[in-house]
């Protein structure tokens, strides 16, 4: 923690007060990744009673349930094509993406028939939590998939200050989704 400089007097004065010019409790945290379902951001607590500027990493549970349901049907796709790789789509010189080879469309396919059969069997099932890294680079690290429709100011405002006032509460139920097409329409 000595070369952890999330645990700098000067670090964390400079974070209070772009916080106090902002009138938030967080600074978010430049990525093209942040989106309504997904924000990291800088925040101000205490850890093992030591002031401590926290590094979160704030989603919603249907975005972690996509990303396992994804990442166990890749498996299955690796299993069945020995020589899988991530599809990467190519571009002409228009601009337009160029079809795929047969063998990356069959696992696609395949991919996709993956996904639907493990959501429909509900094999994966997530609940609230929050992991802490203390072993990061700058401050600590605050890992949090929280039972939201969107990640909003509202939600991370509330969200920080009950974790540091030692006040939150997490739902243990697990929860499974279901893929809405209407959602990509």
């Amino acid at each position: 923690m000595e070369n952890n400089k999330g645990f700098s007097p000067e670090e964390i004065k400079k974070l209070e007060a772009k916080l106090a010019s902002s009138g938030q409790s967080y600074e978010v945290i430049p990525s093209e990744d942040n989106s309504d379902d997904f924000m990291n951001f800088y925040f101000i607590g205490s850890y093992e009673n030591q002031p401590v500027i926290y590094d979160a990493a704030m989603y919603t549970l249907k975005l972690q349930h996509s990303s396992e349901i994804y990442d166990l049907a890749e498996h299955k796709v690796a299993q069945k094509f020995p020589k899988y790789r991530k599809i990467a789509f190519q571009e002409d010189e228009n601009g337009d993406i160029m079809p795929l080879d047969d063998l990356d469309e069959e696992i696609g396919l395949y991919l996709t028939e993956v996904m639907d059969e493990l959501e429909e069997d509900d094999v994966v099932k997530v609940q609230e939590h929050i992991d802490v890294d203390p072993n990061i680079d700058f401050g600590i690290g605050l890992d949090i998939g929280l039972h939201k429709d969107k990640i909003t100011p509202e939600v991370i405002e509330t969200f920080i200050e009950a974790y540091n006032a030692g006040k939150l509460k997490l739902d243990p139920t697990h929860y499974s989704f279901q893929f809405d097409e209407e959602e990509d329409e």
